[in-house]
């Protein structure tokens, strides 16, 4: 049976216009359709990526419910593929199908205060006490930590080696005790990400992903998709931020002028181009792993996210500082595109730090793309705890 016979006989069982939203989400998961490539009795069939879109499409022509994937981003794009590779099997089935029909959403616990842009000096630790690990510290820029039920979590569990080599990587509940969630707010006036402090927080060694000690591996497999996530999103041509430029070009020609023209063309080619890069990248995607091309996609992302946020603030001239609701709100997720001008210019200050900083993003590109030489870095070799801070 071909992935489409599976769409049909999934839908003659159980008909989007009376089943449950839920039931129906649960069952297209059990019926290997969540994602096609994952494993038999995961969410997946082990078939080729690519026959994924036309799963998709034929549901959403059958009017059938997606999971709400802007919600769960972070679970889809970041937690599951690293529970696919580094989770045990019991990990896999009991994390797995709720991640999908978002009964449970997850959060990212990796930066923190002193460890951004270099996340390998991380200071949080956990100590092993039996069979159950006891961590302390603090977490910074957490997206979606207030709505989460768990984490993705990296943690120091030997500070006697060299910073990359002492970091072991678990799965955080949320609703812990020790868990405190705080919101910080943005420049938007929203919390959409917040800080988070774990005190005498447990978790069991069965919630730890991957080898003691090798952590910084997991975690980058859980980056590199998130690169891949943020930056390589299928869109239509004309999609996101170059769409809504575009559109108020069109309908608003009193505002045009020469030089405005000129950017716009240069920007609406720059995302055709990106577009189409991202494109081949899904593509070589469904050979295997993401690799450090998705820094490329994320950085490009981001530039023009900005670019074109500030192109439309140009154009619009005053009307486009409006911005109505500077209160102070806690958004499930962000709404970029169906705001004001004047807020996605504000929110897209955002995407060059989110996700890895455009600065490291180079690094990697220039390092393990172009195959330049690497920055010196004098701590590598040195104990964590020998490393000034």
């Amino acid at each position: 049976m071909d992935v489409l016979d599976r769409v049909r006989a999934l839908l003659a069982e159980h008909d989007p216009a009376t089943t449950d939203r839920l039931d129906f989400l649960r069952a297209r998961f059990d019926a290997g359709l969540a994602w096609v490539h994952f494993p038999a009795g995961l969410g997946g069939l082990g078939a080729p990526r690519a026959q994924q879109a036309l799963v998709d499409a034929e549901l959403a022509a059958s009017g059938a419910p997606d999971n709400d994937p802007r919600r769960i981003g972070i679970g889809l794009g970041m937690a599951a593929p690293t529970i696919l590779r580094y989770g045990t099997e019991e990990q896999k089935s009991r994390f797995l199908r709720p991640l999908w029909t978002g009964e449970e959403v997850w959060c990212q616990l990796f930066s923190e205060p002193g460890a951004g842009s270099d996340l390998a000096a991380l200071g949080t630790r956990a100590v092993l006490e039996g069979d159950t690990w006891t961590v302390d510290g603090q977490k910074v820029w957490t997206s979606s930590a207030h709505t989460a039920r768990w984490a993705i979590l990296i943690a120091r569990t030997d500070p006697d080696v060299p910073k990359h080599r002492g970091i072991s990587y678990f799965v955080c509940d949320m609703t812990d005790p020790g868990v405190d969630v705080r919101p910080l707010r943005q420049i938007t006036g929203e919390a959409e990400f917040n800080e988070v402090f774990l005190t005498g927080v447990r978790i069991p060694d069965a919630h730890r992903l991957g080898a003691v000690g090798e952590g910084w591996q997991v975690a980058q497999t859980t980056l590199n998709n998130e690169r891949v996530a943020i930056g390589g999103q299928a869109m239509p041509r004309e999609g996101g931020m170059v769409g809504v430029v575009a559109a108020t070009w069109r309908q608003r020609p009193e505002l045009r002028t020469h030089e405005l023209h000129q950017r716009l063309l240069k920007s609406w080619t720059d995302a055709e181009v990106a577009r189409l890069t991202g494109e081949r990248l899904r593509q070589q995607l469904s050979q295997g792993q993401p690799g450090p091309e998705g820094a490329a996609m994320k950085l490009a992302f981001a530039r023009l996210a900005q670019e074109l946020s500030g192109l439309e603030v140009e154009l619009l001239g005053e009307e486009g500082l409006a911005y109505d609701d500077w209160t102070m709100t806690r958004p499930e997720l962000v709404d970029f595109n169906g705001r004001e001008a004047g807020y996605r210019y504000l929110r897209a200050k955002g995407n060059s730090i989110e996700g890895g900083t455009s600065e490291i993003l180079r690094n990697i590109i220039a390092e393990r793309v172009l195959g330049l030489p690497a920055e010196p870095r004098t701590d590598k070799d040195l104990p964590w705890k020998e490393v000034p801070r």
